[in-house]
């Protein structure tokens, strides 16, 4: 289950960035992290090729948090998407899940399950120029 979350902005950003944040995505931080450093800085069309084409399972909730950003943007800001980079991806550790496995003479192993909260900010270029320059 992954709950996403607009996250509030500064005022002058507002007319400048989609924001989007996933909480609770259960996977670790440094596996989505290893994912999360290939796409940072790069354009909204080439993230979606290089998500698609990676072969990693922290590829697909990614691209759920880029596809929501990227709608976020269109419908509030009225943005074209193929202006949209990538400007701020952050990766925190959320929650521990603790388990225990049973084992053998009817002992308990523990288990841990990571999750991690994704903040993705996409900034559209096009329109900060036009907002600063009137």
């Amino acid at each position: 289950m992954i709950i996403i979350k607009r996250k509030k902005k500064k005022e002058v950003s507002r007319y400048t960035e989609a924001c989007t944040i996933g909480q609770y995505i259960s996977m670790s931080a440094h596996k989505a992290r290893r994912v999360i450093d290939q796409i940072r800085g790069r354009s909204y069309v080439e993230t979606l090729m290089i998500l698609e084409l990676m072969p990693y399972r922290a590829c697909y909730p990614i691209l759920k948090l880029i596809y929501s950003a990227a709608a976020n943007g269109n419908h509030n800001m009225r943005v074209n998407e193929a202006n949209l980079i990538i400007s701020e991806v952050q990766v925190t550790e959320g929650n521990s899940v603790k388990k225990l496995k049973p084992g053998a003479r009817g002992r308990g192993y523990p288990i841990k399950r990571l999750t991690c909260h994704i903040t993705i900010i996409l900034k559209d270029l096009d329109a900060e120029q036009h907002y600063f320059n009137s």
